[in-house]
């Protein structure tokens, strides 16, 4: 019964860590802001400049992004660096490619009456 459970405990997270990932990406700033960060690491102050955005509206992106794992970000005196976190992507990337290596779905050819 416990190896059940934690079987379906680590589903359930695994899927919760999918939504959030897919859903982090799912916003055209947020999306900017990975491109940006794709280059190299990058102060909220440059995110802000290079996007021209506001700090609140940046932060509120941010946020979403670290909570789904997408970045890690690290502290240097009053500054806050982010960069991509791509182990995470690694792991939206082998999802997906799950859905591209399965055999087609079998239509059912069934009337619906």
């Amino acid at each position: 019964m416990v190896a059940n459970d934690v079987i379906e405990i680590s589903a359930v997270t695994a899927v919760k860590t999918f939504l959030a990932g897919f859903h982090a990406l799912s916003d055209p700033l947020r999306l900017q802001v990975i491109n940006l960060l794709r280059e190299k690491e990058l102060c909220v102050c440059e995110l802000c400049q290079q996007l021209a955005v506001n700090q609140s509206k940046l932060s509120f992106h941010l946020k979403i992004l670290k909570e789904a794992g997408l970045l890690e970000s690290r502290q240097e005196g009053r500054w806050i660096y982010y960069r991509l976190n791509l182990s995470q992507f690694g792991v939206l990337e082998a999802y997906l490619a799950n859905y591209h290596h399965s055999s087609p779905i079998l239509t059912s050819h069934q009337d619906c009456d």
